[in-house]
């Protein structure tokens, strides 16, 4: 199911007033969340409902089997070592068995001149098995280092799991944060509750009208790039770099304010990353829950940024390595994470300071021309690797750049249009860089008047309802 669907404008209703007028008590109200997220997710296809029931099914097994095994160290790290292989298999399988494939039997033929027909098959991915793989991957490793209880309730886990609002596309959840908000009675407030319609209100803009649109301009002349003089080719690239900000974050506002209408709060996902002075601020403020992810379970584990300056950078290296065949089983998300991976280890080589305290121009309305040249870098570096990432194959991608850099100038109007319509988008994120979501209003005039604020809503609504593009898929669905 959708969110920019009309099955999922008449789920939520229906799912929100059975949850608050009906089913009042804890656990009634988080069996209804399972039934409404194995619903929900059931819409694309409900055979792969067997699959997010064995992941999460196993990963409750293993944390009741460490919780009984505590004190005997080496019979724990089987367990979670066991319950982690397991879930990689699956995913492994779900999600690169093909591209494996693939490669060898390309590398075998230009060896030997064989083919492995017999081994090549057409395997299905079901959406957001990433996301929820790792959610359940967490929750093993976190008892398994003492940072959480193991839960007895299997029905409070199997919501964890499989939370509609951020199930398919995040944000990954920890359990240490959500599943206790699952272990205590909810309220509703109605402040909070607004508060989540707003920010879905937003996020339906940036998806419906920013990245629709833009990916509809993307998707007709990506295979026709070779003709496009260069600052078209340029514009194409910024268009696809808004596209895949305001798809994925347009999903994560959905998503949060979503679960805000239950009661619960999800972890922020973006922090307006185009407002970046460097790299490495950029993935501090993008996917953060899948950045901080990688870092708590992956890069401290390899010895993180206390150990020598070389060793630190391999560490950036198996990260972003990981990263980008997360993101897909192609050579180009693969090349996209390494290509990361080295502009991080730059800076980290030049020990460029990185850690900025505040968001830029904190308490100012205006940044300054170093800043200003710092965030223009930045979006151009990251548009480098958008058009990496947006590629069908490295070829593609380094003909794209070539041709960027080398044909005539000229302008196709048609890139301008939106990409105006994006930069409005960003200018207004930049009057709220300091709030949690762009129509988190304060409270000064003149939007402590509630028609002024009322008319703000109206105006997005009339502007969605005006300019929504044809509808897309979240482009994250495919990971």
């Amino acid at each position: 199911m959708l969110f920019n669907s009309l099955d999922f404008l008449l789920f939520l209703p229906v799912v929100f007033l059975l949850y608050w007028f009906v089913f009042r008590e804890r656990r009634q109200q988080n069996l209804l969340i399972v039934i409404a997220s194995y619903t929900f997710y059931g819409w694309w296809d409900w055979r792969f409902l067997f699959l997010i029931a064995f992941t999460s099914l196993c990963s409750f097994a293993s944390g009741l089997l460490l919780e009984r095994l505590q004190g005997r160290r080496k019979w724990q790290r089987a367990v979670s070592a066991g319950n982690i292989i397991l879930n990689l298999a699956i995913l492994g399988v779900f999600k690169y068995y093909n591209f494996f494939v693939d490669n060898l039997d390309s590398l075998l033929f230009m060896m030997f001149g064989y083919h492995l027909d017999w081994a090549t098959q057409n395997i299905i991915l079901p959406v957001g098995i990433s996301f929820y793989t790792f959610q359940a991957l967490s929750y093993s490793i976190d008892v398994y280092r003492g940072n959480i209880k193991a839960t007895r309730d299997i029905v409070e886990f199997f919501a964890y799991i499989s939370f509609f609002p951020q199930l398919v596309a995040g944000p990954i959840e920890r359990a240490t944060h959500l599943l206790p908000q699952f272990q205590q009675r909810r309220q509703f407030l109605r402040a909070k509750a607004v508060d989540g319609c707003r920010q879905m209100l937003w996020g339906f803009l940036k998806k419906l009208v920013i990245a629709d649109n833009c990916a509809q301009v993307v998707n007709e002349s990506w295979a026709n790039y070779q003709a496009l003089p260069s600052t078209s080719l340029f514009l194409l690239g910024v268009l696809f770099t808004l596209q895949i900000y305001c798809d994925f974050s347009g999903y994560s506002d959905i998503a949060i304010g979503c679960a805000r209408l239950f009661g619960f709060d999800l972890m922020r996902n973006f922090h307006f990353p185009y407002f970046s002075r460097s790299i490495p601020e950029f993935w501090r403020r993008w996917h953060i829950s899948l950045t901080t992810w990688f870092r708590d379970y992956i890069y401290f584990p390899l010895g993180g940024s206390r150990c020598d300056k070389w060793k630190i950078i391999r560490n950036v290296y198996i990260v972003w390595g990981i990263s980008g065949l997360w993101h897909g089983a192609n050579w180009t998300f693969v090349c996209w994470g390494l290509y990361h991976g080295t502009l991080l280890a730059i800076y980290n080589i030049l020990s460029i300071n990185t850690k900025y305290k505040h968001i830029v121009a904190y308490g100012r309305w205006l940044p300054n021309l170093r800043e200003i040249m710092q965030m223009a870098l930045t979006f151009f570096l990251a548009i480098v690797g958008w058009i990496i990432f947006r590629a069908e194959s490295m070829a593609q991608a380094f003909d794209f750049l070539y041709c960027m850099f080398t044909h005539p100038i000229g302008l196709d109007a048609r890139f301008l249009k939106w990409a105006l319509a994006g930069v409005c988008l960003l200018l207004v994120e930049w009057l709220q860089r300091d709030k949690e979501h762009a129509l988190q209003l304060p409270d000064a005039k003149p939007f402590n008047h509630r028609w002024v604020r009322w008319a703000i809503y109206y105006l997005v609504l009339i502007v969605i309802s005006g300019f929504a593009g044809s509808s897309q898929s979240f482009i994250y669905f495919q990971f």
